[in-house]
């Protein structure tokens, strides 16, 4: 068990029967009365509930995330098979759960996965990621004064806007929180 005053970013607790990963979290002295300001992350579901626990607040049940090394091995289509790189052990996640990660993983790709005693939480992705421009318009000559973009569609299916300059079959990095360019690899 966890005491509100505890609380630090990154913990994960049990609230209201859901996972919530702290995000952040600040002690307010306010009239007289101690509470703290926390923002959380669900991370079943990916919602972010904001909220301020009293001190005397019941204390809450701390969770321990293991995290695994997997391989991505393939898409089947309604989802995606990783495997374990020690144990050899195979695991599928349902497609609608990797909307996002979807556009930056490639077959034959390291991740971490996360899991809750035997639940599967999801896919942690790197900060960057470098893929391999397949399709993008051709620079129009005197488009480089400006900081002028283009789209461009990655080997994920990914589209992004980068800079006029970036050619089809280039290696560019990109940012798995935002997929904004952040240049070539």
């Amino acid at each position: 068990m966890i005491n509100v005053n505890d609380l630090k970013n990154g913990v994960v607790i049990e609230y209201d029967g859901k996972l919530m990963q702290i995000m952040e979290f600040m002690h307010v002295l306010q009239n007289k009365v101690a509470y703290v300001r926390v923002k959380m992350k669900d991370l079943r579901t990916g919602a972010v509930l904001e909220t301020a626990l009293k001190g005397s607040d019941s204390a809450f049940k701390r969770c321990f995330i293991d995290k695994r090394e997997m391989q991505y091995i393939y898409n089947s289509g309604d989802s995606y098979a990783f495997m374990d790189n020690e144990t050899y052990e195979q695991i599928e996640i349902p497609a609608e759960r990797l909307k996002w990660e979807k556009n930056f993983m490639i077959e034959g790709m390291n991740l971490s996965i996360s899991f809750y005693e035997s639940e599967i939480l999801g896919v942690i992705l790197p900060d960057k990621v470098d893929l391999t421009v397949t399709d993008t318009e051709p620079a129009v000559k005197g488009d480089t004064k400006t900081n002028a973009l283009k789209d461009a569609i990655v080997e994920t299916g990914f589209k992004v806007k980068v800079p006029m300059f970036i050619e089809k079959g280039e290696k560019i990095t990109l940012s798995t929180a935002t997929g904004e360019y952040k240049g070539r690899a």
